[in-house]
């Protein structure tokens, strides 16, 4: 409890509200507590040479303190976010959960270590990165936002060879110029905006004329996208 009043002292000192950084706080519990369900759930074998009893034994215990896991982190998330954590993913995310700053943030820390493995950093209005990030966000559930950045990891990895030819034909270090159709593939929230153009696009293009965003940037990264499906000869 001290360490957690010291990290709200030190977030508030920072500008934060209260009420963001205890949230922020509360996801950091939940999370641990996830990590540790899933950390139980892997290890549900019993040790080398044990016996049937035993292994049955080891079994149920684990089973056991891995349901109860699940129930706590259940609990820990509720507190974080409310109650509000069922619904469907989809456009109008954002009217029933509105998207924080406290998201905003978790999705630009998530991000960019993703896109520096593809590119450099370049040019994008921070307050347009986080209306764009507020866009990608609206359409899920409070659910989905807290498990974005594993989402995002599982994108990158499943799209490597293809985001790496994306970039470099694209973005800063090809010959495309920061201005036009191509902005975004200048900015880490291309990633984020990517990931939603293959696994939601109704929904992205929903928030995005919500957002009043420009239509020829969500257009020309799905034109570079499609280029980037295969090695150009």
């Amino acid at each position: 409890m001290n360490a957690k009043r010291t990290v709200l002292e030190l977030l508030g000192r920072s500008g934060m509200f209260r009420d963001e950084a205890e949230e922020l706080v509360a996801l950091v519990e939940a999370g641990a507590i996830a990590d540790a369900h899933s950390e139980i759930g892997e290890r549900r074998g019993a040790p080398a040479g044990s016996g049937e009893a035993y292994g049955n034994g080891w079994r149920d215990g684990t089973l056991a303190v891995s349901d109860e896991l699940a129930r706590v982190a259940e609990r820990a998330l509720t507190r974080a976010l409310g109650p509000q954590l069922s619904g469907s993913p989809g456009a109008v995310a954002r009217d029933r959960n509105p998207v924080g700053r406290v998201d905003v943030e978790r999705a630009k820390v998530a991000v960019l270590p993703l896109y520096l493995a593809f590119s450099d950093i370049s040019e994008l209005d921070p307050e347009v990165s986080d209306e764009v990030l507020t866009a990608v966000l609206g359409t899920m559930n409070v659910v989905g936002r807290v498990g974005y950045a594993g989402r995002l990891e599982q994108f990158t990895d499943s799209w490597r060879d293809r985001l790496a030819r994306l970039y470099a034909h694209y973005g800063p270090r090809g010959r495309i110029a920061v201005h036009g159709r191509y902005s975004l593939l200048h900015s880490p929230t291309s990633i984020a905006v990517l990931e939603r153009l293959t696994a939601a696009p109704s929904a992205l293009r929903a928030e995005w004329e919500h957002a009043e965003l420009p239509p020829a940037w969500l257009d020309g990264l799905l034109t570079a996208w499609e280029a980037s499906d295969a090695p150009q000869g």
